[in-house]
């Protein structure tokens, strides 16, 4: 089955590639939403949660915002200049996974206090929640797109692009 180029970025180089473009954002990302959770449910917002998610959120920030700046320029680019894109599906999930660094540089803005540092706490920890559930969003349309065959959505006949295949 044909891949979109998201889900051959994982697949490729393993285990590296998922490493560093999966599992370090998703790990980081799911820290800051289990302590988001808790900092929500106690309203403790100065103790060690609150700090181990501050530290999180400014790490995966700064981390997606490189990953973005590599991948929008090793791939993005030249996929486009080249016309290889393989369909809708392809650019729905590099499109959503890369729309994560709007909600990951959100949440390091305000971890890192250039983001509403003369509001509330509770402000605060409201549009972190936000950003936190931007994240989930992006990401999980990203993933669900990308694990689709990226002919699907072109209306071409999906076993046509597999050899020996009778259908």
């Amino acid at each position: 089955m044909p891949m979109t180029h998201y889900m051959e970025l994982l697949a490729t180089n393993q285990p590296w590639n998922l490493i560093k473009f999966m599992a370090v954002p998703v790990i980081l990302a799911e820290t800051i939403a289990i302590a988001e959770l808790y900092l929500l449910y106690t309203r403790r917002l100065d103790g060690a949660v609150r700090q181990v998610s501050r530290i999180a959120g400014s790490i995966a920030g700064i981390y997606f915002l490189g990953v973005f700046l590599y991948l929008f320029f090793t791939a993005v680019v030249p996929l486009t200049s080249g016309g290889a894109w393989r369909g809708p599906a392809d650019v729905i999930a590099v499109g959503f996974y890369l729309a994560g660094v709007i909600p990951l540089g959100g949440i390091a803005l305000i971890d890192l206090g250039f983001l509403w540092k003369d509001r509330s706490p509770e402000a605060r920890l409201g549009l972190h929640a936000s950003f936190v559930a931007l994240f989930l969003i992006v990401a999980h349309v990203a993933m669900i797109f990308g694990m689709l065959d990226p002919t699907l959505l072109t209306g071409a006949d999906p076993m046509a692009a597999m050899p020996g295949m009778v259908h």
